[in-house]
């Protein structure tokens, strides 16, 4: 019997010194079924609201892709309109669980990022990543768009950079570009050098004062208190294209292939 890839993955969270670092993992290039988009928001909401925690650092396992995505393997599964809104509502909960928390959280982004993995780096509040980390929204490919990751990624590279993400969904932009336009804080050689920079800014943002962090985040994200009700208009918005003509062909073809 074939394995259910749907059932793989992990998601784990380790607390030490006022650090929490959530790590999630699956074989399939680190994408990220609705089981683990669940326990990734459990894991977030748990952090912030730990007191212990002063910071949170999110990551993926492994050295070559950060994200893949949301899992094609669930995606290939949808067979109506609230299959649909449900699928993509999985991203939709975590951005809003990462702008939520009142803890700053850190993204460490060690190599290539697709569709909702661009998301995830885009809804972190300070991103590092390493010269393998290039980026690409491919949702248009498939008959979709990058609907509900898209405001996460248009507030932090601006709408004229998320355009040519969104048009040109074929190509990789390179991690200078994301630095460039201000998805990446910083990109490093290798992801030993980037992990001492996470530890460094991680560790002073541990003694800095909570209230003074809170209320920094609070007003980063005061233009964005209606993403709620906005990710899940766009979830509908995709769960809906998913059953078009276009991607179902897409979907018979990747069929096909598997």
């Amino acid at each position: 019997m074939q394995e259910d890839k749907r059932q793989l993955g992990a998601v784990e969270t380790i607390t030490e010194n006022g650090i929490a670092t959530i790590t999630f993992s699956h074989p399939s290039h680190n994408s990220l079924p609705g089981r683990l988009l669940k326990k990734l928001v459990d894991s977030i909401d748990s952090a912030g609201a730990d007191e212990a925690v002063r910071v949170v650092i999110l990551k993926s396992g492994g050295d070559r892709t950060f994200c893949a995505g949301a899992s094609f393997d669930e995606l290939i599964t949808i067979e109506n309109l609230e299959a649909g809104k449900t699928f993509f509502m999985g991203f939709a909960n975590v951005i809003n669980a990462l702008r939520k928390c009142p803890k700053f959280v850190i993204g460490r982004v060690q190599g290539k990022a697709v569709g909702g993995g661009v998301g995830l780096a885009s809804a972190v509040d300070y991103c590092f990543a390493t010269k393998f980390s290039a980026i690409k929204l491919s949702e248009m490919s498939l008959g979709i768009g990058p609907f509900v990751i898209g405001p996460a990624v248009e507030r932090k590279i601006g709408i004229s950079a998320m355009s040519q993400l969104a048009i040109d969904a074929t190509s990789f932009r390179t991690p200078e570009w994301a630095r460039e336009k201000g998805l990446y804080a910083d990109v490093f050689d290798s992801a030993e050098q980037m992990d001492l920079a996470i530890e460094e800014l991680a560790t002073k943002l541990a003694t800095s004062s909570s209230k003074a962090m809170d209320q920094i985040k609070a007003s980063l994200w005061e233009n964005c208190t209606h993403w709620d009700a906005l990710l899940e208009e766009r979830a509908a918005m995709s769960g809906k294209l998913i059953l078009g003509e276009f991607a179902e062909d897409y979907i018979a073809q990747f069929k096909t292939k598997a």
